[in-house]
């Protein structure tokens, strides 16, 4: 006898809500991993999560579940508007499941739940020889992805693109890109080629409690809800979240930068508050957190850099700064120290780059990746290319591994086709920023003392939403146009003229 519509509905929740637990299970783990668990301790970690990696798998393409979502799946226009989203994005995911053999993924999960703590010391040790072989065998395994994934709209790199951008293509990132080098490009010789400035208070020691006491200030600034979420230190920081009642994020604290831990702060605090101002209602469902990544990363580099290094954010909040660190700043003012975090150079590190040369830190990666799946770019011979693409887009040349190749923690896992969507939703901030100072006047609410006004407007048009409407249509709704790229150029030119003028 067929089953009703409610009847499937009703078996569907409860199969997702297992194999929710199993996927909490495993977030549980890889947060562990990555804050507080003994390096003694991975091996032992790798086979639980190879464990639980294989009962997920066999629970989630078992022939009950792939008969109940296909069904549901062919009877969707049964199904109210969000439902059919979260049916067509689940059915989606398992058609790409069923085409990896199920010991292949075990052994890739089981991989990645050490690379990152092996990448983690090889950087520290500037050794990347002993990475490599592990980069080698992730490489090889997102190759094999690619070969079961393709489609005939979805070839190559492309098929990584659209994992974390669904709809975005090399052809399409070819041309953003390439707007950004035709108008960015020279205009960052031309800032670099000014004299260069020297703010000397930003070499000096900042002791790293008192970093951590500034971390906690900027949470309460931006009114991050303690209650639902926490912060830790990590090699490199995140944000992780499988909810909005359970939001995480990492920090990494150096005495000798102050403003990494400050603007890490802020960047990982955009992802938290995107993730804990998303409708409560879709955590029980695959339709919570961003849009997508470049939405996510919008979100980040928006309060990072737009709100983060502005003239009226500092104008409230270097007081409490200098508070805390008397002796270094005492001579400081709030319009010196904004141009101090506004610095144009060309440096080594993508995460500490300044906001006009960031892009240019993404194009090195984009275009290695591109080679490194074609296959004309081989683990050995990364470092040679990281160099050289550092000193063709930069003009810098990489004194070491630490500081080129290893810097990054996306690679250890399996994250490649991310690094481009940094540089997109930079773009979607700018251009998300321009429609929110028509509705009201962004720096004048910063002078609460908090982020309220913002957060606001962006739950509204952005967060609440999760992951129901894509990015494209969100950019549409919150702006009124579909996405351009020349925001963020305008962006760029006219707050650098500004500040160099």
């Amino acid at each position: 006898m067929k089953k009703t519509i409610s009847e499937l509905i009703k078996s569907y929740q409860e199969k997702m809500q297992f194999a929710r637990a199993f996927q909490y299970a495993l977030w549980m783990i890889g947060w562990d991993t990555e804050t507080e668990a003994p390096r003694g301790a991975l091996e032992e970690r790798s086979l639980h999560v190879g464990t639980l990696s294989r009962e997920l798998h066999n629970f989630t393409t078992s022939p009950e579940t792939i008969d109940l979502i296909q069904e549901l799946f062919d009877r969707r226009d049964e199904l109210d508007s969000r439902l059919q989203i979260e049916i067509k994005k689940t059915h989606k995911s398992l058609m790409r499941q069923l085409k990896v053999p199920v010991d292949e993924y075990v052994e890739y999960q089981m991989l990645l739940a050490k690379t990152q703590n092996i990448w983690a010391q090889a950087k520290n040790n500037n050794d990347y020889n002993a990475f490599k072989p592990y980069l080698e065998k992730i490489i090889s395994f997102e190759r094999k992805l690619i070969s079961y994934w393709e489609t005939d709209k979805l070839k190559g790199y492309d098929v990584l693109l659209d994992l974390y951008e669904e709809g975005m293509t090399a052809k399409e990132y070819d041309e953003f890109f390439a707007a950004l080098k035709k108008d960015l490009v020279p205009f960052v010789k031309e800032i670099t080629s000014l004299p260069k400035r020297e703010f000397p208070f930003l070499r000096l020691s900042y002791d790293i409690d008192k970093q951590k006491a500034f971390s906690h200030y900027i949470m309460d600034v931006m009114m991050f809800d303690r209650n639902r979420g926490l912060m830790k230190e990590s090699e490199h920081p995140f944000t992780s979240g499988v909810t909005s009642q359970d939001v995480r994020w990492t920090n990494h604290f150096h005495e000798k930068l102050i403003t990494s831990s400050i603007f890490s702060a802020i960047h990982e605090l955009g992802h938290a508050t995107y993730e804990q101002q998303c409708n409560p209602e879709l955590d029980k469902t695959n339709l919570g957190g961003g849009a997508s990544m470049a939405m996510h990363e919008s979100q980040s580099r928006f309060y990072e850099n737009i709100i983060g290094r502005s003239p009226a954010f500092w104008n409230v909040h270097f007081a409490k700064l200098r508070e805390l660190f008397p002796s270094q700043l005492k001579d400081v003012t709030a319009e010196e120290w904004v141009k101090a975090v506004n610095l144009v150079e060309n440096s080594l590190i993508r995460t500490e780059a300044d906001e006009l040369t960031y892009p240019l830190h993404i194009m090195v990666r984009y275009d290695m990746e591109r080679a490194i799946m074609k296959q004309e770019l081989s683990a050995d011979e990364l470092p040679g290319e990281w160099n050289r693409l550092m000193k063709s887009y930069l003009n810098i040349d990489v004194p070491s591994d630490k500081e080129g190749v290893l810097q990054d923690v996306h690679w250890s896992g399996g994250m490649f086709g991310y690094f481009p969507t940094y540089a997109l939703g930079s773009a979607y901030a700018a251009q998300i920023y321009h429609a929110m100072k028509q509705d009201f006047d962004v720096d004048a609410s910063l002078s609460a003392g908090n982020t309220q006004a913002i957060n606001e407007w962006l739950k509204q048009k952005i967060h609440w939403h999760g992951a129901t409407k894509t990015a494209k249509e969100l950019i549409m709704e919150a702006t009124n146009e579909p996405f351009n790229p020349k925001y963020y150029i305008d962006y760029l030119k006219t707050k650098y003229q500004a500040i160099y003028r």
